[in-house]
């Protein structure tokens, strides 16, 4: 019975002084702001963003037949074929090639007898068998 007339009384007082204790009042308020060129903090460690694609088809400048190597080509009557930067390609097939921080969508339009022509919007790009 003590006891119980005890813990009344603690929780009488501690009502009591709950009330007459002031409201916090905070004097930094925290706030996190960062510039879209800086990496985030909330990122795990190593971690990148995957690029971003291109926009539109068209933009920016043209893309040279330097950033292919056409390496073997198979001309085969049930399809043709053409290792390009090490993968092998189709015609028909896409892939995206990543120059700096963008990746272009890029289409095997035609694959020739020493050369393979590829599209990127309105740019064909013929890029020729390289050749040791």
């Amino acid at each position: 019975m003590k006891k119980l007339l005890y813990l009344g009384f603690v929780l009488c007082i501690g009502i009591a002084l709950a009330d007459e204790t002031p409201p916090i009042e905070l004097k930094h308020k925290s706030s996190f702001k960062f510039e879209s060129g800086e990496r985030n903090p909330f990122w795990p460690i190593g971690w990148k963003p995957a690029p971003k694609m291109a926009k539109s088809e068209h933009a920016g400048p043209a893309i040279p037949s330097s950033a292919f190597v056409v390496s073997s080509i198979v001309l085969d009557p049930k399809g043709r074929y053409a290792i390009i930067n090490g993968r092998i390609m189709g015609e028909g097939q896409q892939f995206g090639l990543q120059i700096g921080s963008t990746v272009h969508q890029i289409t095997v339009k035609g694959i020739e007898d020493g050369h393979v022509v590829l599209v990127r919007g309105e740019q064909e790009i013929v890029v020729a068998l390289r050749r040791k």
